[in-house]
C-alpha cells in the first residue's frame, strides 16, 4: 500500500494542468472577487470582511477541487485501463486503494489551502491569530475528506466518457449552490434555505466560525459527518459492485 501512496503522490505533483487548476486557479479567483474589495465594510450576517469570508470559500473551493476533480476522474479511467483490476490481483485491500488516492489529492489540496490564505494575508491583508490560521488550516483540510469520499464514488459511478460532465456538473453546482462563489446572503431567500443543506455550505461555515471565534454550528460538523458517511458508504457499495462485474 505504501508504495501505491507514494506513486499517487508522485503522478499528482508531476500533473503541472491539474496544479494550476487545484493550488493557483483558486487564488487567483480570490483576487478576482476581492481584488477591489476593502477591509473594512462587513458581509451582512457574518461579522465578516468581503475578502475574509471569501478567503475561507477560495480555500475550501481550492480543496475541493483537488480531492474532487482529481480522484473522479483518474478512478474512472483506471478502471476502463484495467488499471484497477490489476491491483485486485495483487494483495492489496479496497481500502488501500481508496487511501491511496486521497492520501495522493490531500498531498495537492494543502498546497492551494495555503496559497490562498498567503495571497488574502499579503494583498488583502486578512489578519487572525495564529490559532485560527492553524485550525483554518486543519479544518478545511480535513473538511475535504468529505468530498474525497464522494470523488471516488464519482469514479465508480461513471465511466471514462461520462465522468467530467458528471463530475463538473457536481463541482460547479455545490460549488456555486453552496456559497463558495458569492455569499449566499445574496440568494434569493428558498435558494438559501437550500444552500444550507449542502456539504459545501457547512464546510465553508465551519471555517468562518474559527473566523469569528467561535464554535461550529452543530448542524454543520453533523452535516458534514452524515454526508461523509453517505458519500463512503456510497463509494464502498460501488467499488464492490465493481469488483463482481470485474
Amino acid at each position: 500500500m505504501n508504495s501505491l501512496i507514494k506513486l499517487e503522490l508522485t503522478r499528482a505533483l508531476r500533473n503541472r494542468k491539474f496544479l494550476f487548476f487545484s493550488v493557483l486557479y483558486p487564488s487567483l479567483l480570490f483576487l478576482l472577487i476581492a481584488g477591489n474589495a476593502d477591509s473594512t465594510t462587513k458581509i451582512d450576517d457574518t461579522g465578516l470582511t468581503l475578502p475574509a469570508y471569501m478567503m475561507v470559500s477560495m480555500a475550501s473551493f481550492g480543496a475541493l477541487t483537488a480531492v474532487l476533480m482529481g480522484n473522479s476522474e483518474r478512478i474512472a479511467k483506471e478502471r476502463e485501463s484495467g488499471w484497477v483490476r490489476q491491483l485486485r490481483l495483487t494483495a492489496l485491500p479496497g481500502r488501500g486503494y481508496v487511501l491511496a488516492k486521497t492520501a495522493g489529492a490531500a498531498v495537492v489540496s494543502l498546497p492551494s489551502i495555503v496559497i490562498v490564505f498567503v495571497v488574502a494575508a499579503a494583498v488583502k491583508d486578512v489578519r487572525l491569530d495564529a490559532w485560527q490560521w492553524l485550525a483554518l488550516t486543519g479544518s478545511i483540510w480535513a473538511g475535504s475528506l468529505v468530498f474525497a469520499a464522494l470523488g471516488v464514488a464519482l469514479g465508480y459511478l461513471a465511466n471514462g466518457d461520462t465522468v467530467r460532465p458528471v463530475t463538473m456538473i457536481v463541482y460547479f453546482g455545490l460549488s456555486l449552490l453552496g456559497g463558495l462563489w458569492m455569499p449566499t446572503t445574496t440568494f434569493p431567500q428558498w435558494l438559501q434555505s437550500v444552500a444550507k443543506w449542502l456539504p459545501t455550505h457547512a464546510y465553508a461555515a465551519l471555517g468562518r466560525a474559527i473566523e469569528q471565534s467561535r464554535a461550529p454550528h452543530a448542524r454543520d460538523v453533523a452535516l458534514l459527518a452524515v454526508f461523509f458517511v453517505v458519500f463512503a458508504g456510497g463509494a464502498a457499495w460501488l467499488y464492490r459492485k465493481d469488483t463482481l462485474q470485474a
